[in-house]
């Protein structure tokens, strides 16, 4: 079995709540992949925008993006992974990420960290898990956009994923940040990172630059997606470099042991 994954950025604009022509919009974008990437990265509430309307645009995890994003991901056979409006039966709402494989399967990891300055806290439910998913053999962990903030959240704890998804809509306001903890991650927890994040205008009221990157456990960039345009960028990793680094370099074996609790 291989240990090369193939990994696309998908860096767009959104259209302001409107989940129908989003889903047309990057069911395009993830067609034209058919065949040339195993994973594709969304940017985080790709339906929607950054909108706090979710009382009413919301859905279940079988509710039309779920079932159109199972759909496309069987027939264009790659895994996409991004954050959409959710909502459970006992009516709670959160900023749910999604990882969707080709055979059907679907992770959810609800982004942990609410962006107060947003009024995010007031509309979300905050997520208490973080699943370890897998494709392709390799181990893959999924965060969203303000969780990037919090290192602990996102601790690599005993080597236990290779590849750190970031689903965003980070402003232009805080560019630099953006990247430089994205890189920070990827040194820390000795991964490959991906961030994700949007381009256009959120409502007409805050900018996005986009800036997407993916880093390598180094810290290097790999590839960057240009800022203010639409790009898709198809890089293909190697786990095997990445185990032969911890190898050479385990501090892995030397971090602390820490327990989160809820």
């Amino acid at each position: 079995m291989t240990n090369d994954l193939r990994i696309s950025i998908l860096q767009a604009d959104i259209a302001w709540e409107d989940k129908a022509k989003n889903l047309e919009n990057y069911g395009t974008l993830l067609s034209g992949l058919q065949g040339k990437s195993d994973l594709a990265v969304v940017p985080e509430m790709f339906t929607t925008g950054f909108s706090m309307q979710a009382s009413h645009l919301a859905e279940t995890n079988d509710g039309t993006t779920i079932q159109t994003l199972k759909r496309l991901s069987q027939t264009v056979d790659l895994a996409i992974a991004g954050s959409f409006l959710a909502k459970n039966d006992d009516g709670k709402l959160y900023n749910r990420g999604f990882f969707i494989t080709p055979s059907g399967e679907s992770f959810f990891a609800d982004k942990r960290h609410l962006f107060r300055l947003g009024g995010e806290d007031k509309v979300f439910t905050p997520g208490l898990t973080y699943p370890i998913l897998s494709c392709k053999n390799w181990n893959i962990r999924l965060i969203v956009c303000y969780d990037l903030r919090f290192p602990v959240w996102s601790r690599n704890q005993n080597n236990e994923y290779d590849l750190l998804l970031c689903t965003a809509n980070w402003p232009r306001a805080r560019a630099n940040v953006w990247k430089t903890l994205l890189q920070a991650r990827a040194i820390e927890n000795q991964c490959y990172v991906c961030g994700v994040n949007r381009i256009g205008q959120h409502g007409k009221i805050i900018d996005y630059q986009g800036d997407s990157i993916l880093v390598d456990y180094k810290g290097f960039p790999i590839t960057e997606a240009p800022t203010d345009r639409q790009a898709i960028l198809t890089t293909t990793i190697k786990r095997e470099s990445l185990l032969d680094f911890r190898q050479k370099f385990p501090v892995g074996k030397d971090a602390d042991r820490f327990q989160i609790i809820f």
